[in-house]
């Protein structure tokens, strides 16, 4: 997006068509239990070394993006920003808009943190395991990776609510399970729970952006 074009509104709807891609990611991540052993540090049975799959899967896929100049770009960042290796490709002159130290927040550690120790933990009931650790991991981190939709949501507190029970709505009609039974109409499934997505939201999404926009601020008055 070019400098002129940010604007309030603009912002928003790119925050409306991130609410997509995060809501189809959380689908796609369902298709999995959960897989502990994406998570265990001792799955790979190797000595000395001590990577999750999930950072194995971050890391590599990382190294891959940044040889095709994906961190050329400031609105993207890594998180694993010392594994990187040079890009292979010449930079593009991307417009810099932000604040010289607002450029600077980096939430990725929360994000990270918040997803692995909190959110996978209220998500999944059932522990579950059907070997498909690579694919969980490579979900896990397709969903990680859509953290724009988190920086750049610049809400008021108006808003905050029609933001929940959108995505909320959104959740009810991308995750529907179709049936042709009309009988059934009181027994719909979804293949992730509305409220999961809300409450992702209202508990975590929200006010992990209200802290980069006071970040951001505070970083302006200095």
């Amino acid at each position: 997006m070019a400098e002129g074009n940010y604007t309030l509104d603009s912002v928003r709807d790119v925050l409306v068509r991130e609410e997509d891609i995060i809501i189809f990611g959380l689908i796609e991540r369902a298709k999995f239990p959960l897989n502990f052993n994406a998570y265990n540090k001792n799955y790979f049975n190797i000595p000395s070394f001590a990577l999750t799959l999930l950072h194995f899967v971050a890391i590599d896929t990382e190294a891959l993006q940044a040889k095709g100049g994906r961190y050329g770009n400031p609105e993207e960042n890594p998180f694993f920003p010392e594994k990187l290796p040079p890009s292979f490709v010449t930079p593009y002159p991307f417009t810099k808009f932000l604040h010289a130290g607002g450029a600077s927040i980096n939430i990725n550690k929360s994000i990270w943190k918040f997803y692995l120790d909190e959110f996978l933990s209220k998500w999944f009931d059932v522990l579950g395991d059907d070997g498909n650790y690579a694919q969980t991991a490579a979900s896990d981190f397709s969903l990680l990776q859509d953290k724009k939709g988190i920086e750049k949501l610049l809400t008021d507190t108006s808003v905050e609510e029609k933001v929940i029970k959108r995505v909320e709505e959104k959740a009810r009609v991308y995750g529907m399970y179709v049936t042709l039974n009309k009988g059934n109409k009181n027994g719909t499934k979804y293949k992730v729970d509305p409220l999961v997505v809300s409450t992702l939201y209202k508990k975590w999404l929200i006010p992990l952006t209200k802290s980069v926009e006071v970040e951001y601020l505070l970083h302006r008055l200095d």
